[in-house]
């Protein structure tokens, strides 16, 4: 089976409602052209397009977009302080490398803002977020099991995170995970590549789910770290293969 033969079902209605971009979690938008190029730039970014490390052209970036070297450089600043670019002097810009210790960093802090969105969700219970998190499990189900969906299904764990803040009522909150979530989606990517990995990703998810609609909050909380963890060791492993002469995934 391929990605595009898994049926959609219901968890699309909610997916569709989460840009897979920057300033995704703006209210109707109105960007600036350099926040527009940073969007698009980063776009490529969390998608592989743009391989860490490499070299990113002002030059090359002013002709694609028309425009002079200034709206590029903000763009590029801004990109900096999302953590997708990496600005060095007298060299010019690369896309950031990643590095165990960023992800350490990043998903220590990742867990701690989603405990608190868990806890909040505890306290007032909808059911349109168990109906929503069922469907997405759901989701996570189907595409755990295909080879080639590993990106996909990174991609829908993201777009369930930042659901799930949204219904927290917490606008700083949810502001705050979805740039982090940015940040961390690449490591995802990584530690959700392998079929294995994800099975135990989306058998986690469900355990989850069952626990937060029993108002488990412990257990819920308990288990979302452990998937966090599981995945950012696995992330971590293979950091250190790629960096490591001789060595395979």
């Amino acid at each position: 089976m391929r990605p595009n033969d898994i049926p959609q079902n219901l968890f699309a209605q909610w997916e569709s409602a989460v840009a897979f971009r920057l300033f995704a979690d703006q209210d109707d938008p109105t960007l600036t052209v350099s926040e527009q190029i940073a969007a698009q730039v980063g776009d490529r970014i969390l998608a592989g397009a743009m391989a860490p490390a490499a070299r990113i052209s002002e030059q090359e970036l002013a002709d694609e977009f028309n425009v002079s070297r200034g709206p590029i450089r903000e763009a590029l600043r801004i990109l900096e302080r999302e953590g997708l670019v990496t600005i060095l002097a007298r060299r010019g810009a690369i896309v950031t490398e990643l590095s165990a210790t960023e992800l350490h960093e990043l998903l220590e802090i990742r867990a701690g803002l989603f405990e608190m969105v868990v806890r909040k969700l505890a306290v007032q219970p909808k059911p349109e977020l168990f109906a929503m998190l069922r469907a997405g499990v759901e989701r996570l189900d189907a595409l755990a099991p295909v080879p080639e969906a590993g990106g996909e299904y990174a991609e829908t764990t993201y777009r369930l995170l930042i659901l799930c803040a949204r219904q927290s009522g917490n606008r700083r909150l949810q502001r705050m995970l979805t740039a982090l979530s940015l940040q961390t989606l690449r490591y995802s990517k990584m530690g959700l590549a392998s079929t294995e990995r994800r099975l135990q990703s989306a058998a986690l998810w469900r355990q989850a789910t069952l626990a937060l609609e029993n108002a488990d909050v412990e257990l819920m909380v308990a288990l979302t770290r452990q998937r966090i963890e599981e995945s950012g060791a696995e992330a971590i492993r293979q950091l250190t293969l790629q960096n490591t002469p001789g060595s395979t995934p």
